[in-house]
């Protein structure tokens, strides 16, 4: 398989959730991350994980100009996989013109939770999500919705409703040609959560997540998962070995 992070870059998410790029004239104080989605390409898929930020330049969407920076058109793209519908996860699925909702991946089948989108919906005022694109998601022609708690896509794919960061918030494995990949969204954003064992109180069950994370860990030693972290500033892709995850290296 071949890995592609799409760095849109590093940036500070302050307390209504707004992202900042990071640059050197910086000041804002926040949560800093990356903000990357991933492409994983088999010899049956170009998979998508999660869309990224909805920001677009000279009018064409950030995923896509992202895409053809690692020379993928945004056709080649057979399934988007996503994990939950917090704004920096779902607003590159697409905009809105003269009123009307565009798709950026029309031809892709989406996969959501059907439950995570009523769970976002009722979450009213919370700078989180952005309303205006939840309400279009289940009127897409193009949209899988999802009702199982584990399960797979194709024989490659696989989820499990993790149900940490948010209600309904779920994981992918994709195994072909004898290796894992493993992209635990925000259940495990990025590398440092596995040698902090912390429930935090910014997830919707902490603890449930946190356990998940000791979980996944020993899973990935015992079978050499590449593990996908969507919020690491420096490391986008792990290579876990049974002695010791030790051996990382950048996409």
């Amino acid at each position: 398989m071949k890995i592609i992070a799409l760095q849109e870059g590093n940036y500070i998410a302050n307390s209504k959730k707004e992202f900042q790029l990071i640059t050197e004239d910086t000041t804002e104080k926040g949560l800093k991350m990356a903000i990357q989605p991933f492409v994983v390409i088999t010899d049956n898929d170009v998979v998508l994980l999660d869309f990224g930020l909805g920001f677009m330049n000279d009018g064409v969407p950030f995923i896509h100009e992202m895409l053809r920076k690692n020379n993928i058109e945004p056709e080649q793209i057979t399934k988007v996989l996503v994990s939950h519908l917090h704004k920096d996860h779902i607003e590159g699925i697409g905009y809105f013109n003269e009123g009307n909702f565009v798709c950026n991946f029309p031809n892709a089948k989406i996969y959501i939770q059907e439950r995570e989108i009523d769970f976002a919906l009722e979450q009213i005022n919370n700078p989180s999500y952005v309303f205006e694109i939840l309400n279009e998601l289940k009127k897409l022609p193009n949209v899988e919705l999802m009702q199982d708690d584990i399960g797979n896509i194709t024989d490659e794919i696989f989820y499990e409703v993790s149900a940490g960061h948010t209600k309904y918030h779920q994981v992918f494995w994709i195994k072909a040609n004898d290796e894992i990949v493993f992209y635990g969204a925000d259940d495990l954003p990025q590398k440092i959560y596995w040698s902090m064992h912390v429930a935090y109180k910014t997830d919707f069950d902490g603890k449930r997540a946190m356990e998940s994370r000791k979980k996944w860990e020993q899973q990935a030693k015992d079978e050499n998962w590449k593990v996908l972290f969507y919020h690491d500033m420096k490391i986008p892709v792990l290579e876990v070995f049974e002695e010791k995850m030790e051996t990382e290296y950048r996409i």
